[in-house]
């Protein structure tokens, strides 16, 4: 298993990949062209996200992306976990535990980070179940938005 930042080259696969996760979580079919574009400007522009990506045999099998919230609270950086995927074939094999032992410690190793964060759609039990066994906490938070 190799974790490597994504790259130009990695946009179509991304893209796959986020189109599969929204339907396959949510039942939503994603307009690609928008998600093309919104990958490419991710990674022409680490302000806006990065991505981190497992291959194996070199094939990309799984995925995720970091954006950052400044907490003034903490005086720090939050790393947002979004945009997780794994290839079913490679599902419970360890690729989402590998990808996120290598960010924790990237986070462990950024003296601005001061922890990980992600959302998780309420339905997804799986997931949920995943985040915990790797030592994520529920938050009492909940999500609030207004899509423009």
């Amino acid at each position: 298993m190799k974790i490597r930042r994504a790259e130009e080259s990695d946009v179509g696969v991304i893209t796959e990949y986020n189109c599969n996760m929204a339907r396959e979580t949510e039942e939503l079919d994603l307009d690609r062209d928008i998600v093309l574009a919104g990958v490419r400007n991710a990674i022409n522009d680490s302000s806006k996200a990065v991505y981190y990506l497992v291959e194996i045999d070199g094939k990309v099998v799984g995925q995720l992306m970091i954006t950052k919230e400044w907490s003034d609270w903490r005086d720090g950086v939050f790393w947002w976990i979004q945009s997780v995927y794994v290839h079913e074939e490679y599902r419970c094999r360890g690729v989402f535990r590998g990808l996120y032992n290598y960010v924790n410690d990237l986070v462990q190793n950024d003296p601005e980070v001061c922890g990980i964060r992600l959302y998780v759609e309420k339905n997804n039990k799986l997931a949920q179940k995943t985040y915990q066994n790797m030592g994520m906490k529920e938050t009492p938070y909940l999500l609030y938005e207004q899509e423009k």
